[in-house]
């Protein structure tokens, strides 16, 4: 391969996850599944009530009021009517534990107190997890030692100036890097580890000679735990003017920056009714040592979707509690838009600002619990403002009320925000709010709310009816590496492979169909693991498939399992579709071949050699 197409291909696999299959034996997950009831699985994580032959519950997630989270043990799969989400239960544990499908294999072994028979590339997957795993707890061990010695001193000082005392130091593993270019690397070499391990787990970087030193240096190290405890990541702060500030762990083989949040480990055990969402690692110290122990961080100041499921799992009420600086405010502001969808109970606390040489200056978690004590913060903690209070704040502070222009600004924002309540009592509280802030009636403001929502619902409606109207867009999956390409093809597709998990022995129909006649690759690939497994003698289900199959095709294919079959109608329904997949295979053939098409088409003008009519 050339070198400069190799070094592109490897950049964008860099930049995004890759789907791997991992090699089980086939009998073993068979009997995994069989010893994994679904329904057993799921009640351990969600309540479910009986609804049919059916139960239902609150999805984990996404957040939801009404269940739309549904188990089928017929079927032995899973489906959330409200964000799509399905499968069977290896499935479900990679969404709920975090797991990659062979650690989800490994935790559904373990429960069910069975041996992993795993392959050689299976095993030294796991192996390689596992070095890094115990390469890092080594690595901060190594570094919360070094607070103890000498050349930690920086370090050590650097937490008695921040009051953060000895054992929460130690609760938190905090630590330090030397300031030398490779005493981490020395160290874990002399522990017995590799080169490759330590620039796996991030701990060393390679430069252009191919000389490793360490990437951590001169800095207060924080140790970065997931919810199961494992150390996965570090992330470093200067004790220096040098730059940058903070430093962090890159993805790893065991470290997705989405998927984590800093902190959980400890504040997944708390008896506060809420989870406090901070900006930096040193506000989630300060609030655990100062008696709030529901305190995490984002890993910066993005939330991602990934740490809001995550999130769902322990708490239904999140406070924002971020900087009242202008990065703060527009942070606080990203992530009111990212939950405002969401069943999340949001508040949101503002700091004030501190007098400070006769200038108020702006405060952070770690300023404020210093200064005024955990009892002010506690109390500012209880009359947190629910975030629409918070945005309804904002739109005032941009606009002038005594100026004309400015009302007018301020009740054309503050309409278009009292526009999104769904709810009528509330839009006639805040909308008396926002007339008696701007000086202008009630009955003004509810009548352009109220011309904004018929608006709003007419280009609701207009949508669904273009929706109704196209219905390629139906036929679409959600996730976006699966899209179709000639949709009416793949709607049989679907069908095809709907039909052959319902009934395995529908195959006796397919005749000549081939895996390189569907449109969707991933489709033809498990067209061609169900025909397998129906000569082999197995019972095909999504669960058998997952080995195979990336999550997203597992979860599309628990969408089409959930639309209604007419099994007397079966056979019928499999040539109709077997027809249309192969005619539409036969158009893509011509079109990829426009001589044999003219050649196809003189014919048939002719009238001679053409298709057969049927």
């Amino acid at each position: 391969m050339p070198r400069p197409l190799y070094t592109l291909i490897r950049s964008i696999y860099r930049h995004r996850e890759v789907w791997k299959p991992m090699a089980f034996p086939q009998h073993f997950l068979d009997e995994l599944v069989s010893r994994s009831d679904i329904l057993d699985v799921v009640s351990s994580y969600v309540a479910l009530t009986k609804k049919g032959s059916n139960y239902f519950g609150l999805c984990p997630f996404h957040n939801e009021k009404t269940g739309s989270f549904s188990v089928a043990p017929d079927k032995q799969m899973y489906h959330c009517f409200g964000c799509g989400n399905g499968g069977g239960v290896f499935k479900f544990i990679m969404e709920i534990e975090n797991l990659s499908f062979p650690d989800a294999v490994r935790f559904l072994a373990k429960r069910a107190n069975m041996d992993v028979p795993e392959d050689t590339a299976s095993r030294e997957e796991g192996r390689r997890r596992q070095r890094v795993l115990a390469l890092n707890k080594d690595a901060a061990r190594w570094y919360y030692q070094n607070l103890s010695r000498p050349e930690g001193a920086a370090a050590a000082e650097y937490l008695n100036r921040r009051r953060i005392r000895r054992k929460t130091a130690m609760d938190f593993g905090l630590g330090a890097s030397l300031d030398s270019w490779d005493s981490l690397l020395t160290a874990m070499l002399d522990k017995g580890y590799t080169k490759s391990e330590l620039l796996a787990a991030g701990l060393v970087v390679q430069n252009q000679k191919g000389r490793l030193y360490d990437k951590f240096r001169n800095r207060l190290m924080f140790p970065v735990l997931d919810v199961r405890g494992d150390v996965v990541a570090f992330g470093g702060r200067v004790l220096d003017k040098s730059e940058p500030k903070y430093m962090n762990t890159t993805e790893t083989i065991v470290y997705s920056k989405r998927r984590n949040l800093y902190g959980i480990h400890l504040a997944k055990k708390t008896k506060r009714p809420n989870i406090i969402l901070c900006e930096g690692n040193i506000d989630v110290i300060t609030l655990h040592q100062a008696g709030f122990d529901n305190a995490v961080a984002s890993m910066g100041t993005a939330l991602t979707v990934e740490q809001t499921r995550l999130l769902s799992r322990y708490t239904k009420e999140l406070v924002l509690c971020y900087d009242n600086d202008s990065a703060g405010q527009m942070a606080t502001q990203k992530n009111i838009d990212l939950l405002k969808n969401s069943e999340f109970t949001v508040r949101v606390l503002q700091l004030p600002r501190r007098l400070a040489d006769g200038e108020y200056v702006k405060q952070d978690v770690d300023d404020y619990i210093k200064f005024q004590g955990p009892a002010a913060f506690a109390s500012l903690l209880s009359g947190s403002a629910k975030q629409l209070d918070y945005r309804m704040d904002a739109v005032a502070a941009k606009y002038d009320l005594t100026e004309q222009d400015g009302k007018i600004a301020y009740s054309n924002e503050i309409c278009q925000l009292i526009a999104s309540i769904p709810n009528a009592v509330e839009r006639e509280v805040y909308a008396g709010r926002a007339a008696e802030k701007a000086g202008i009636s009630q009955e003004a403001v509810l009548l352009e709310v109220n011309r904004l929502r018929g608006r709003k619902r007419g280009q609701e409606k207009r949508a669904l009816q273009k929706e109704a109207l196209n219905v390629r867009a139906l036929h679409q999956p959600r996730a976006q590496a699966l899209r179709y390409t000639d949709e009416p093809s793949a709607a049989a597709e679907e069908g095809v492979v709907h039909l052959l998990l319902a009934d395995p022995s529908l195959a006796r129909r397919c005749g000549g169909l081939r895996e390189e006649d569907f449109s969707a690759p991933w489709l033809g690939k498990v067209y061609r693991l169900l025909l397998e497994a129906q000569r082999e003698g197995r019972t095909a289900t999504l669960d058998s498939l997952s080995g195979s199959c990336a999550p997203e095709e597992i979860g599309r294919l628990a969408e089409v399992m959930q639309r209604p079959a007419s099994m007397a109608r079966a056979e019928k329904a499999m040539d109709d579709y077997i027809r249309v997949i192969e005619r539409a295979a036969e158009k893509r053939r011509e079109s990829a071949d426009p001589l044999r098409a003219a050649v196809e088409r003189s014919k048939e003008k002719k009238g001679y050699g053409g298709k057969r009519n049927d």
